[in-house]
């Protein structure tokens, strides 16, 4: 999807770090596939990153220099969000922003921080292993752009924008959640397994970034009157879908066993994925999304 060129860029609730690493709280992540494992619970999970594994005894990493985080005075227009992957995390946030007042009258917007290497939130310290998250504590949602080559080079995503603007719009899709009190299901009792809350809630989001794509093509900035984005494609719905599908639970379990097991399912199969961000999209309606009031999934 195309960000339209006229389209100007709000920074003001957008901030950023650099790639140092502190003491004390952070997730400790390792590879092969065991941190794949691990990074399948975090991933998108937009609940305290903390939780996915106990804090490291000890340090996470020499204190070192906290680097330079991204320049924001580089995203400007849409133009801007066309070439450089931190401006479009930005420019989608800002068109959510117009989005979501429109359909909950109590929206409030989210903080972004894009970061590198790791990051300290209110929910604690977390590294880019985690992938995107939202932390309700202090409720904003955060992005290492690298992520999207991830998403791509290991788990099979086409890797156009909007697989990288679907990304951002499920992690807003849990700030609603939050605003509107349903984020507490993913976890505790009956958050576990194929129909548990996690799962509920994971698919409820793939549905709220569905509902962001039905309305972002029309949608016009308030300040500069153009549509944020340039009307979808065919090939705009095959990056989300395929985005959706890369994450689902049965296909990251395969890779990475070769088995599936439902029961450790905490957010939804392939298929699940791709049919609930196709009904928030199709129907444009936020009630469509109520996961939690059917017993078919998918």
């Amino acid at each position: 999807m195309t960000f339209n060129e006229g389209m100007q860029i709000d920074t003001s609730t957008t901030s950023t770090s650099g790639g140092g690493r502190g003491p004390g709280r952070g997730i400790a992540i390792g590879g092969g596939v065991g941190g794949l494992l691990v990074m399948v619970v975090a991933l998108l999970l937009g609940v305290d990153p903390s939780s996915v594994m106990p804090p490291q005894q000890g340090q996470l990493g020499g204190p070192g220099a906290e680097a330079p985080g991204f320049d924001l005075s580089q995203c400007r227009t849409g133009a801007d969000a066309n070439e450089i992957p931190e401006c479009r995390v930005v420019a989608t946030g800002n068109s959510l922003d117009g989005i979501w007042p429109q359909l909950l009258p109590d929206y409030t917007r989210p903080q972004v921080r894009l970061f590198k290497g790791s990051v300290d939130t209110g929910c604690g310290a977390a590294t880019s292993d985690v992938g995107p998250f939202y932390c309700p504590a202090d409720q904003t949602a955060y992005f290492d752009v690298d992520f999207f080559d991830v998403l791509r080079t290991q788990f099979g995503s086409s890797g156009g924008p909007l697989a990288q603007e679907y990304v951002v719009a499920h992690e807003f899709g849990h700030h609603i959640q939050n605003l509107t009190g349903t984020l507490s299901q993913s976890q505790g009792p009956g958050a576990a397994g194929p129909t548990g809350g996690g799962v509920r809630t994971e698919l409820q989001a793939d549905c709220y970034a569905g509902v962001w794509a039905h309305y972002a093509a029309i949608t016009k900035q308030e300040s500069t009157g153009v549509p944020f984005l340039e009307p979808l494609t065919d090939k705009d719905i095959a990056d989300a879908l395929s985005a959706a599908a890369s994450v689902g639970d049965d296909r990251i379990q395969e890779k990475a066993t070769g088995r599936v097991n439902p029961e450790a399912w905490t957010h939804g199969s392939a298929a699940q994925r791709q049919k609930w961000f196709t009904e928030g999209y199709r129907t444009g309606d936020v009630n469509a999304c109520d996961t939690f009031a059917t017993n078919n999934l998918g």
